[in-house]
Protein backbone atom coordinates (compact mmCIF):
# COMPACT_ATOMS: atom_id res chain seq x y z
CA UNK A 1 0.00 0.00 0.00
CA UNK A 2 1.11 3.56 -0.71
CA UNK A 3 0.94 5.94 2.27
CA UNK A 4 0.92 9.72 2.28
CA UNK A 5 1.69 11.87 5.32
CA UNK A 6 -0.62 14.34 7.08
CA UNK A 7 1.85 17.22 7.59
CA UNK A 8 0.54 18.52 10.92
CA UNK A 9 0.01 15.14 12.59
CA UNK A 10 2.67 12.93 11.04
CA UNK A 11 0.08 10.21 10.43
CA UNK A 12 0.84 7.96 7.47
CA UNK A 13 -2.51 7.51 5.72
CA UNK A 14 -3.27 4.92 3.05
CA UNK A 15 -3.72 6.50 -0.36
CA UNK A 16 -7.15 4.88 -0.57
CA UNK A 17 -9.53 5.54 2.30
CA UNK A 18 -12.70 3.62 3.10
CA UNK A 19 -15.83 5.74 2.66
CA UNK A 20 -18.57 4.44 4.95
CA UNK A 21 -21.54 6.09 3.23
CA UNK A 22 -22.11 3.29 0.75
CA UNK A 23 -21.80 0.02 2.67
CA UNK A 24 -23.52 -2.99 1.05
CA UNK A 25 -27.13 -3.21 2.18
CA UNK A 26 -29.80 -5.85 2.66
CA UNK A 27 -33.48 -5.00 3.10
CA UNK A 28 -32.61 -1.33 3.41
CA UNK A 29 -30.07 -1.83 6.21
CA UNK A 30 -26.31 -2.34 6.29
CA UNK A 31 -25.44 -5.92 5.40
CA UNK A 32 -23.21 -6.15 8.46
CA UNK A 33 -21.70 -9.54 7.73
CA UNK A 34 -20.69 -8.60 4.19
CA UNK A 35 -19.56 -5.10 5.14
CA UNK A 36 -17.35 -6.36 7.97
CA UNK A 37 -15.77 -8.97 5.70
CA UNK A 38 -14.96 -6.26 3.18
CA UNK A 39 -13.57 -3.91 5.82
CA UNK A 40 -11.33 -6.58 7.32
CA UNK A 41 -10.04 -7.49 3.86
CA UNK A 42 -9.23 -3.84 3.14
CA UNK A 43 -7.36 -3.50 6.43
CA UNK A 44 -5.36 -6.63 5.66
CA UNK A 45 -4.37 -4.96 2.38
CA UNK A 46 -3.16 -1.84 4.21
CA UNK A 47 -6.19 0.50 4.19
CA UNK A 48 -6.05 2.44 7.46
CA UNK A 49 -8.52 5.34 7.17
CA UNK A 50 -12.28 5.00 7.65
CA UNK A 51 -14.56 7.96 7.02
CA UNK A 52 -18.10 8.01 8.39
CA UNK A 53 -20.61 10.66 9.48
CA UNK A 54 -23.59 11.21 11.76
CA UNK A 55 -26.28 10.72 9.06
CA UNK A 56 -24.74 7.91 6.99
CA UNK A 57 -27.08 4.93 6.63
CA UNK A 58 -29.70 6.71 8.68
CA UNK A 59 -27.30 7.05 11.57
CA UNK A 60 -26.34 3.37 11.48
CA UNK A 61 -22.84 3.74 10.01
CA UNK A 62 -21.20 4.98 13.22
CA UNK A 63 -22.86 2.25 15.32
CA UNK A 64 -21.74 -0.41 12.86
CA UNK A 65 -18.16 0.84 12.97
CA UNK A 66 -18.39 0.74 16.75
CA UNK A 67 -19.23 -2.96 16.58
CA UNK A 68 -16.45 -3.80 14.15
CA UNK A 69 -13.78 -1.78 15.91
CA UNK A 70 -14.65 -3.06 19.36
CA UNK A 71 -11.95 -5.53 18.33
CA UNK A 72 -9.03 -3.55 19.82
CA UNK A 73 -6.44 -5.24 17.62
CA UNK A 74 -8.37 -4.02 14.59
CA UNK A 75 -8.99 -0.55 16.03
CA UNK A 76 -5.29 -0.01 16.65
CA UNK A 77 -4.59 -0.42 12.93
CA UNK A 78 -6.82 2.39 11.69
CA UNK A 79 -7.75 6.04 11.92
CA UNK A 80 -11.44 6.86 12.24
CA UNK A 81 -13.03 10.08 11.03
CA UNK A 82 -16.55 11.29 11.65
CA UNK A 83 -18.32 14.61 11.39
CA UNK A 84 -20.35 17.23 13.24
CA UNK A 85 -23.62 17.91 11.29
CA UNK A 86 -24.17 21.72 11.22
CA UNK A 87 -27.84 21.28 10.29
CA UNK A 88 -28.45 19.58 13.66
CA UNK A 89 -26.67 22.29 15.65
CA UNK A 90 -28.72 25.12 17.15
CA UNK A 91 -26.61 25.80 20.26
CA UNK A 92 -23.10 25.15 21.54
CA UNK A 93 -24.60 22.50 23.84
CA UNK A 94 -25.77 20.60 20.75
CA UNK A 95 -22.15 20.23 19.63
CA UNK A 96 -21.13 18.58 22.89
CA UNK A 97 -24.23 16.38 22.94
CA UNK A 98 -23.69 15.15 19.39
CA UNK A 99 -19.98 14.47 19.93
CA UNK A 100 -20.71 12.46 23.07
CA UNK A 101 -23.38 10.50 21.20
CA UNK A 102 -20.96 9.74 18.38
CA UNK A 103 -18.25 8.58 20.77
CA UNK A 104 -20.77 6.24 22.41
CA UNK A 105 -21.88 4.83 19.05
CA UNK A 106 -18.28 4.40 17.89
CA UNK A 107 -17.31 2.95 21.29
CA UNK A 108 -14.08 4.93 21.38
CA UNK A 109 -12.56 7.40 23.84
CA UNK A 110 -11.01 9.61 21.18
CA UNK A 111 -11.92 10.28 17.54
CA UNK A 112 -8.86 10.53 15.31
CA UNK A 113 -10.22 13.11 12.86
CA UNK A 114 -13.34 15.14 13.59
CA UNK A 115 -14.77 17.27 10.79
CA UNK A 116 -17.31 20.05 10.57
CA UNK A 117 -19.54 18.40 8.00
CA UNK A 118 -20.44 19.73 4.56
CA UNK A 119 -19.95 23.50 4.75
CA UNK A 120 -22.36 24.69 2.08
CA UNK A 121 -21.96 28.47 2.15
CA UNK A 122 -20.23 31.36 3.87
CA UNK A 123 -23.48 31.99 5.79
CA UNK A 124 -23.42 28.41 7.11
CA UNK A 125 -19.84 28.82 8.26
CA UNK A 126 -20.44 32.18 9.93
CA UNK A 127 -23.44 30.73 11.78
CA UNK A 128 -21.33 27.87 13.14
CA UNK A 129 -18.62 30.27 14.21
CA UNK A 130 -21.15 32.45 15.99
CA UNK A 131 -22.40 29.37 17.83
CA UNK A 132 -18.88 28.72 19.08
CA UNK A 133 -17.63 25.88 16.90
CA UNK A 134 -13.98 26.95 17.05
CA UNK A 135 -13.95 26.99 20.84
CA UNK A 136 -15.80 23.68 20.79
CA UNK A 137 -13.06 22.10 18.67
CA UNK A 138 -10.37 23.52 20.95
CA UNK A 139 -12.14 22.18 24.04
CA UNK A 140 -12.73 18.76 22.48
CA UNK A 141 -9.05 18.47 21.61
CA UNK A 142 -7.98 19.64 25.06
CA UNK A 143 -10.24 17.01 26.65
CA UNK A 144 -8.86 14.32 24.37
CA UNK A 145 -12.25 13.58 22.81
CA UNK A 146 -10.88 14.34 19.36
CA UNK A 147 -7.27 14.26 18.24
CA UNK A 148 -7.39 16.41 15.11
CA UNK A 149 -9.91 18.78 13.53
CA UNK A 150 -10.95 19.20 9.91
CA UNK A 151 -13.87 20.14 7.72
CA UNK A 152 -15.64 18.85 4.63
CA UNK A 153 -16.71 21.31 2.00
CA UNK A 154 -19.24 21.96 -0.77
CA UNK A 155 -19.14 25.67 -1.56
CA UNK A 156 -17.08 28.18 -3.58
CA UNK A 157 -13.38 28.98 -3.52
CA UNK A 158 -13.86 32.30 -1.66
CA UNK A 159 -15.64 30.52 1.18
CA UNK A 160 -13.06 27.73 1.16
CA UNK A 161 -10.19 30.15 1.70
CA UNK A 162 -12.10 31.89 4.48
CA UNK A 163 -12.70 28.61 6.31
CA UNK A 164 -9.08 27.53 5.85
CA UNK A 165 -7.81 30.82 7.30
CA UNK A 166 -10.15 30.78 10.31
CA UNK A 167 -8.63 27.84 12.19
CA UNK A 168 -5.56 25.65 12.55
CA UNK A 169 -6.97 22.67 10.65
CA UNK A 170 -5.12 19.39 10.32
CA UNK A 171 -7.05 18.36 7.23
CA UNK A 172 -9.94 19.15 4.93
CA UNK A 173 -12.15 17.08 2.66
CA UNK A 174 -13.18 18.32 -0.78
CA UNK A 175 -15.00 17.00 -3.81
CA UNK A 176 -12.45 16.55 -6.58
CA UNK A 177 -12.37 14.59 -9.82
CA UNK A 178 -11.57 15.27 -13.45
CA UNK A 179 -15.00 16.84 -13.97
CA UNK A 180 -14.71 19.07 -10.89
CA UNK A 181 -11.21 20.46 -11.36
CA UNK A 182 -12.50 24.04 -11.32
CA UNK A 183 -15.75 23.74 -9.34
CA UNK A 184 -16.28 24.09 -5.58
CA UNK A 185 -12.82 24.26 -3.95
CA UNK A 186 -11.23 22.84 -7.10
CA UNK A 187 -7.54 22.84 -7.95
CA UNK A 188 -7.11 26.33 -6.48
CA UNK A 189 -8.47 25.19 -3.12
CA UNK A 190 -6.43 21.99 -3.23
CA UNK A 191 -3.23 23.98 -3.62
CA UNK A 192 -4.28 26.67 -1.14
CA UNK A 193 -4.76 24.07 1.60
CA UNK A 194 -1.59 22.13 0.75
CA UNK A 195 0.51 25.29 0.85
CA UNK A 196 -0.64 25.70 4.47
CA UNK A 197 0.25 22.11 5.39
CA UNK A 198 -3.41 21.11 5.56
CA UNK A 199 -3.88 17.55 4.33
CA UNK A 200 -6.47 17.20 1.58
CA UNK A 201 -8.75 14.17 1.54
CA UNK A 202 -10.80 13.76 -1.63
CA UNK A 203 -14.42 12.63 -1.79
CA UNK A 204 -16.47 11.82 -4.91
CA UNK A 205 -13.44 10.87 -7.04
CA UNK A 206 -15.83 8.95 -9.32
CA UNK A 207 -18.59 11.61 -9.29
CA UNK A 208 -21.10 9.29 -7.62
CA UNK A 209 -20.17 6.42 -9.95
CA UNK A 210 -20.63 8.41 -13.15
CA UNK A 211 -16.92 8.05 -13.98
CA UNK A 212 -16.92 4.29 -13.46
CA UNK A 213 -18.44 1.34 -15.25
CA UNK A 214 -20.28 1.89 -18.50
CA UNK A 215 -19.15 5.00 -20.38
CA UNK A 216 -20.59 7.10 -23.21
CA UNK A 217 -19.50 5.69 -26.56
CA UNK A 218 -17.14 8.56 -27.39
CA UNK A 219 -15.49 8.32 -23.97
CA UNK A 220 -15.05 4.56 -24.19
CA UNK A 221 -13.41 4.97 -27.58
CA UNK A 222 -10.75 7.14 -25.95
CA UNK A 223 -9.97 4.45 -23.36
CA UNK A 224 -9.99 1.73 -26.05
CA UNK A 225 -7.49 3.62 -28.16
CA UNK A 226 -5.09 4.21 -25.28
CA UNK A 227 -1.97 2.02 -25.17
CA UNK A 228 -2.65 1.49 -21.45
CA UNK A 229 -5.67 -0.65 -20.56
CA UNK A 230 -7.49 0.39 -17.40
CA UNK A 231 -11.05 0.46 -16.16
CA UNK A 232 -12.87 3.79 -16.21
CA UNK A 233 -12.75 3.86 -12.41
CA UNK A 234 -8.99 3.35 -12.33
CA UNK A 235 -8.45 6.16 -14.82
CA UNK A 236 -10.49 8.51 -12.62
CA UNK A 237 -8.79 7.49 -9.38
CA UNK A 238 -5.32 7.74 -10.87
CA UNK A 239 -6.08 11.27 -12.06
CA UNK A 240 -6.74 12.33 -8.45
CA UNK A 241 -3.73 10.46 -7.03
CA UNK A 242 -1.55 12.12 -9.64
CA UNK A 243 -1.80 15.34 -7.61
CA UNK A 244 0.99 15.50 -4.99
CA UNK A 245 -1.23 17.74 -2.84
CA UNK A 246 -3.75 14.92 -2.30
CA UNK A 247 -3.28 12.87 0.86
CA UNK A 248 -6.07 10.30 0.56
CA UNK A 249 -8.83 9.41 -1.89
CA UNK A 250 -12.06 8.18 -0.30
CA UNK A 251 -14.03 5.47 -2.04
CA UNK A 252 -17.44 4.11 -1.07
CA UNK A 253 -16.46 0.53 -1.80
CA UNK A 254 -19.12 -2.19 -1.54
CA UNK A 255 -18.23 -4.73 -4.25
CA UNK A 256 -15.36 -7.17 -3.65
CA UNK A 257 -13.87 -6.74 -7.12
CA UNK A 258 -13.95 -2.95 -6.85
CA UNK A 259 -12.24 -3.02 -3.46
CA UNK A 260 -9.40 -5.14 -4.84
CA UNK A 261 -9.09 -3.01 -7.97
CA UNK A 262 -8.96 0.23 -5.97
CA UNK A 263 -6.38 -1.13 -3.56
CA UNK A 264 -4.20 -2.44 -6.40
CA UNK A 265 -4.28 0.94 -8.10
CA UNK A 266 -3.50 2.79 -4.85
CA UNK A 267 -0.25 0.84 -4.54
CA UNK A 268 1.23 2.27 -7.74
CA UNK A 269 -0.54 5.58 -8.37
CA UNK A 270 2.17 7.91 -7.10
CA UNK A 271 2.21 11.71 -7.48
CA UNK A 272 2.95 12.84 -11.05
CA UNK A 273 2.92 9.28 -12.40
CA UNK A 274 0.64 10.02 -15.37
CA UNK A 275 2.25 10.86 -18.69
CA UNK A 276 1.31 13.81 -20.90
CA UNK A 277 -0.42 11.35 -23.23
CA UNK A 278 -2.47 9.83 -20.40
CA UNK A 279 -3.53 13.25 -19.12
CA UNK A 280 -4.54 14.13 -22.67
CA UNK A 281 -6.78 11.07 -22.86
CA UNK A 282 -8.46 12.01 -19.59
CA UNK A 283 -9.00 15.52 -20.91
CA UNK A 284 -10.75 14.11 -23.98
CA UNK A 285 -13.05 12.00 -21.82
CA UNK A 286 -13.79 15.02 -19.64
CA UNK A 287 -14.91 16.93 -22.72
CA UNK A 288 -17.33 14.12 -23.62
CA UNK A 289 -18.92 14.17 -20.17
CA UNK A 290 -19.14 17.94 -20.02
CA UNK A 291 -21.02 17.95 -23.30
CA UNK A 292 -23.45 15.19 -22.27
CA UNK A 293 -24.11 15.60 -18.53
CA UNK A 294 -27.54 17.05 -17.83
CA UNK A 295 -27.38 17.26 -14.02
CA UNK A 296 -24.14 17.16 -11.95
CA UNK A 297 -25.65 14.86 -9.31
CA UNK A 298 -23.31 12.58 -7.32
CA UNK A 299 -26.12 10.47 -5.80
CA UNK A 300 -25.04 11.43 -2.27
CA UNK A 301 -28.78 11.41 -1.31
CA UNK A 302 -28.47 14.39 1.02
CA UNK A 303 -31.67 15.60 -0.68
CA UNK A 304 -33.54 12.55 0.56
CA UNK A 305 -36.09 11.62 1.76
CA UNK A 306 -38.38 13.68 -0.45
CA UNK A 307 -41.70 14.58 1.26
CA UNK A 308 -43.51 13.74 -1.99
CA UNK A 309 -41.70 10.43 -2.43
CA UNK A 310 -39.55 11.39 -5.44
CA UNK A 311 -36.38 9.33 -5.76
CA UNK A 312 -34.31 12.33 -6.76
CA UNK A 313 -30.91 10.62 -7.31
CA UNK A 314 -32.59 7.90 -9.41
CA UNK A 315 -34.36 10.51 -11.54
CA UNK A 316 -31.14 12.34 -12.31
CA UNK A 317 -29.18 9.14 -12.89
CA UNK A 318 -31.67 7.98 -15.52
CA UNK A 319 -31.82 11.49 -17.06
CA UNK A 320 -28.03 11.54 -17.46
CA UNK A 321 -28.05 7.93 -18.64
CA UNK A 322 -30.40 8.80 -21.49
CA UNK A 323 -28.04 11.57 -22.55
CA UNK A 324 -24.93 9.39 -22.25
CA UNK A 325 -26.20 6.27 -24.00
CA UNK A 326 -29.30 7.21 -26.01
CA UNK A 327 -31.98 4.65 -26.83
CA UNK A 328 -34.98 3.65 -24.73
CA UNK A 329 -33.21 1.75 -21.94
CA UNK A 330 -33.00 4.71 -19.55
CA UNK A 331 -36.69 5.54 -19.99
CA UNK A 332 -37.79 1.94 -19.51
CA UNK A 333 -35.71 1.59 -16.35
CA UNK A 334 -36.93 4.95 -15.08
CA UNK A 335 -40.57 4.00 -15.50
CA UNK A 336 -40.05 0.54 -14.02
CA UNK A 337 -38.19 1.81 -10.97
CA UNK A 338 -39.92 5.14 -10.52
CA UNK A 339 -43.35 3.83 -11.37
CA UNK A 340 -43.24 1.16 -8.67
CA UNK A 341 -43.54 -1.73 -11.10
CA UNK A 342 -41.22 -3.87 -8.96
CA UNK A 343 -43.24 -3.26 -5.81
CA UNK A 344 -41.61 -0.07 -4.53
CA UNK A 345 -43.60 3.08 -3.93
CA UNK A 346 -43.92 5.39 -6.97
CA UNK A 347 -41.05 7.90 -7.07
CA UNK A 348 -41.33 9.73 -10.40
CA UNK A 349 -40.09 13.26 -11.01
CA UNK A 350 -43.64 14.40 -11.77
CA UNK A 351 -44.57 13.77 -8.13
CA UNK A 352 -42.54 16.84 -7.06
CA UNK A 353 -44.72 19.36 -5.20
CA UNK A 354 -42.19 22.16 -5.54
CA UNK A 355 -41.55 22.48 -1.79
CA UNK A 356 -37.82 23.13 -2.23
CA UNK A 357 -36.70 21.20 0.85
CA UNK A 358 -34.24 19.18 -1.23
CA UNK A 359 -32.42 22.23 -2.55
CA UNK A 360 -31.44 23.40 0.94
CA UNK A 361 -29.44 20.18 1.43
CA UNK A 362 -27.84 19.66 -2.00
CA UNK A 363 -24.02 19.88 -1.86
CA UNK A 364 -23.92 20.52 -5.61
CA UNK A 365 -26.36 23.45 -5.36
CA UNK A 366 -28.51 21.92 -8.09
CA UNK A 367 -31.81 23.61 -8.94
CA UNK A 368 -33.54 20.33 -8.20
CA UNK A 369 -37.13 21.44 -8.77
CA UNK A 370 -36.28 22.86 -12.17
CA UNK A 371 -34.31 19.77 -13.17
CA UNK A 372 -37.08 17.41 -12.02
CA UNK A 373 -39.41 19.18 -14.45
CA UNK A 374 -36.83 18.50 -17.18
CA UNK A 375 -36.65 14.84 -16.14
CA UNK A 376 -40.43 14.52 -16.28
CA UNK A 377 -40.56 16.16 -19.70
CA UNK A 378 -37.80 13.89 -21.05
CA UNK A 379 -38.70 10.55 -19.48
CA UNK A 380 -42.45 10.67 -18.88
CA UNK A 381 -45.30 10.86 -21.37
CA UNK A 382 -49.10 10.88 -21.48
CA UNK A 383 -49.27 7.13 -22.16
CA UNK A 384 -46.78 6.09 -19.48
CA UNK A 385 -49.13 5.87 -16.50
CA UNK A 386 -51.45 3.36 -18.21
CA UNK A 387 -48.36 1.37 -19.25
CA UNK A 388 -47.11 1.37 -15.65
CA UNK A 389 -50.56 0.27 -14.43
CA UNK A 390 -50.65 -2.64 -16.88
CA UNK A 391 -47.07 -3.63 -16.01
CA UNK A 392 -47.99 -3.74 -12.33
CA UNK A 393 -51.01 -5.93 -13.10
CA UNK A 394 -48.84 -8.27 -15.12
CA UNK A 395 -46.27 -8.53 -12.31
CA UNK A 396 -48.98 -9.60 -9.87
CA UNK A 397 -50.08 -12.59 -11.96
Amino acid sequence: MQYRKVPKTGDEISAIGYGCMRFPTKMGRIDEKKAEEQMRFAIEQGVNYFDTAYPYHGGGSESFLGKVFSDKALRDQVKIATKLPPWSVKTRADMDRILNEQMAKLKIDSIDYYLVHGIMSLEDWERMKNLGVLAFLDDAKAQGKIKHAGFSFHSDIHTFKKVVDDYDWAMCQIQYNYLDETTQAGIEGLRYAAERDIAVFVMEPLRGGNLAGRMPKAAQEVWDQSHIKRSSAEWALRWVWNHPEVTCVLSGMNVDEHIQENIDAACTAFPNHLSVEELGDISKVRDVFVALTKVPCTACAYCMPCPAGVNIPMCFEKFNSKSYFGGMEAKIMYLAQGGGVMGDNPSLASQCVNCGKCETHCPQHIEIRKELKNVSKSLEGIFDKPIIWMAKKAMKR
